[in-house]
Formats: structure tokens, C-alpha cells, sequence
């Protein structure tokens, strides 16, 4: 039996490069350069670039050209790349040229404003600017390196995923305002990478749900946003370091009442508190507090699981009115799977199936 399972799958980090503008010597032009070198056969050059050697799938050029024209239409990253194009034109091959790419915003996102082209992107000549922020994109003409885009850039989901955001809009940035005001006193009046993503994965009525129907480009697009928040929770967790290691320095203080002269491997380690979802120090805090309760109450009467079924007419009754694969709304699965293992929590902890409960660990 084969299973025809197409799946994404993530090894080491995960991390977005941007190149020059315009390809080196001999070289073809690919990604951003498609829309700055060469134009007058882009449509060529694009289908050269992303054709698969040897693959017996097609790519239809009147497809390339319809996306073409939609980019060049309302893509504002798009529109800058097109506006470096005339000006190189017109400066010559031999002007050293720079294209910034803003990491900051004028516009507010509460009120939904589309980037413009001047909001995203300034063509400099010469040389940098000290008024440039470390997180900006600045794009050299051509000096063949690579360069790594932050994952709090706003052009960094847009640029990787522009069938998703066809106009350019903002990925996630800081500072966006939570929106509503907070009756519990709520001190944090920005919202988190994990509450934006969550936000961008629902279906709402009155919007074309364009990356929740894009198939296996979903599939990367929620790995990338998982990789995204777990690297911004690992970077906040190495730069508070000196709070959070607090319950460790007595350590090195008796290092050193040891007599241990070399400090040079004491205090280097990076610890990750047991907040850090999947990390050792979380995953050993919940095995403990389930052998506390085994402790307490004894070794308990009853082990049950419960398994995903993609077959579940919950599941198969969304997919087919859209037209789906299950692995397409890995979403959905697990949304339905949480609602049913609560249901089941629920209703062996306060029903009277297995009895009286004194007590009980659900492991997820």
C-alpha cells in the first residue's frame, strides 16, 4: 500500500538570505534580480529559474504572465524593485546604487492600510546612512553575498511569500497595537508573534482566504511562522540571560570559593526556563509534577490515548466543500482533534464512566 502524504519538514534553522540586485558575471538572473535585470525577457527567465530540470510538469507561461502583470500591479515591494530598475537604467552600470527595504512603518496597521512604495523602500546612491536601523534591508547593485532578512522585518513573510501577500503587506513587526482595551489591567498593549499568526490563519467571512487555500505553500507557511515565533522566544531568552540565570549564580559564586581560577566555561551555558515550550527543563517540570500526583494519590488505574483520525466527518465534511487534502488544513485537524480530547477530558473527569476521579494528567 502507498500513501500518497505530501508533507514540509524543517532540519536545522530556518532563516531567509536576500541577494544583489543584479546578477554577477555570467550569471543568470534569479529571484528579486528577475524583476530588476533583463525585463524585456523576464517572462523566460522566470519560467528558466523555477523549471525543474527533467520534471515532466510544465510551466504554462500565460499562468507566469497573468501573476506577472498582478504583481507589477499592485505589489508595492514589487513597484520599488521596478523603480531601482529605471533608475540604474538611467545612472549607468558603473553607479554604485542602494535599495533600503524600511524595517519602520508611518502607517498604522489597525486601520489596514496598504504599504505604499515610498513606505517600503528608498533607492539611495552612494554610500550608507548612520539613520539606517539594523533590522533594514539595504540591497548593494551587485556584490555577490548573501545577506540575512530579521524575522520582525514586515517585508520578511511579503518577500518570501508574495503569491500569499500579493499587495505587500506588512508580516509581523513591532509595535502593533493589541486593538482593544484589556478590563483586567493587561500591561502588554502589543500583541505577540504567535497571537499575529493566529489571527492570520482564520477564516473570516467577507475575505478570500488566500494562504489558508494555497495547499503545500501552507504547509511551508506554518512551519516557517512556528520557526519564527520558536526563534524570537530563544532570542528574548538569550538576551535576558542575566535575569533569568539569577537562580544560577550562586553556583558560580561557589566556583569560586572552590578555588576554581579559570571562569572562562562557568556561566556560558544558555539556560531555558521551564516556560519554554518542548524544552528540556519544561518537559521535566511536567514529569514531575505527574510523579507528584502518583506520589500522592498511587500508581494510577487507567492509561488511555487518542489518535487524530483525518477521517472524522468534521474533518472530511470541511475538506470536501473546499475541495482539500487533509494534509492542506493541517489546521483544521488539529483544531478538531483539540475540541475532541477535551470533550473526552471532560467527560471521564466528571462523568461517572470510570467513577469517582481523584485525580488525572492529560499529557498533550
Amino acid at each position: 500500500m502507498v500513501l500518497d502524504l505530501i508533507y514540509f519538514n524543517y532540519g536545522g534553522e530556518n532563516y531567509h538570505l536576500i541577494g544583489d540586485m543584479l546578477p554577477g558575471p555570467d550569471k543568470n538572473p534569479a529571484f528579486l534580480q528577475l524583476y530588476i535585470h533583463d525585463t524585456a525577457n523576464e517572462i523566460s527567465n522566470r519560467m528558466a529559474a523555477y523549471g525543474r530540470t527533467g520534471s515532466t510538469e510544465k510551466i504554462k507561461r500565460q499562468i507566469v504572465e497573468i501573476l506577472k502583470n498582478m504583481l507589477d500591479a499592485n505589489n508595492c515591494y514589487v513597484g520599488a524593485f521596478r523603480s531601482a530598475r529605471e533608475r540604474l537604467e538611467v545612472s549607468g552600470a558603473g553607479r554604485r546604487m542602494r535599495l533600503v527595504l524600511a524595517s519602520g512603518r508611518s502607517t498604522d496597521g489597525r486601520t489596514y492600510n496598504l504599504p505604499t512604495e515610498n513606505d517600503v523602500a528608498a533607492l539611495i546612491p552612494g554610500d550608507f546612512e548612520k539613520s539606517m536601523e539594523n533590522r533594514d534591508i539595504i540591497l548593494e547593485s551587485s556584490t555577490g553575498k548573501l545577506q540575512r532578512i530579521s524575522e520582525l522585518h514586515p517585508a520578511y513573510l511579503p518577500l518570501q511569500y508574495p503569491l500569499l501577500f500579493p499587495f505587500g503587506e506588512d508580516g509581523f513587526r513591532l509595535g502593533i497595537d493589541i486593538g482593544f482595551l484589556d478590563k483586567k489591567g493587561r500591561k502588554r498593549k502589543t500583541i505577540t508573534m504567535r497571537e499575529f499568526f493566529a489571527f492570520r490563519i482564520q477564516e473570516r467571512f467577507g475575505e478570500s482566504p488566500i494562504i489558508l487555500m494555497s495547499g503545500r505553500l501552507f504547509q511551508q507557511f506554518l512551519v516557517d511562522a512556528y520557526t519564527m515565533i520558536e526563534s524570537n522566544r530563544l532570542r528574548y531568552i538569550w538576551l535576558n540571560q542575566k535575569n533569568l540565570r539569577s537562580e544560577h549564580y550562586d553556583k558560580i559564586v561557589d566556583a569560586v570559593a572552590k578555588g576554581k581560577g579559570d571562569l572562562s566555561e562557568q556561566g556560558k551555558r544558555i539556560y531555558i526556563p521551564s516556560s519554554f515550550t518542548g524544552g528540556k527543563r519544561y518537559m521535566m517540570q511536567h514529569y514531575l509534577d505527574a510523579m507528584a500526583t502518583c506520589k500522592y494519590y498511587g500508581y494510577p488505574d487507567f492509561f488511555i490515548t487518542i489518535t487524530c483520525n483525518p477521517k472524522w466527518p468534521e474533518i472530511t465534511r470541511y475538506l470536501q466543500k473546499h475541495d482539500l487534502k487533509t494534509e492542506d488544513r493541517p489546521d483544521i485537524c488539529c483544531r478538531v482533534f483539540k475540541m475532541k480530547l477535551d470533550n473526552l477530558v471532560d467527560y471521564l473527569m466528571t462523568g461517572t464512566v470510570l467513577g469517582e476521579i481523584n485525580s488525572g494528567k492529560c499529557l498533550k
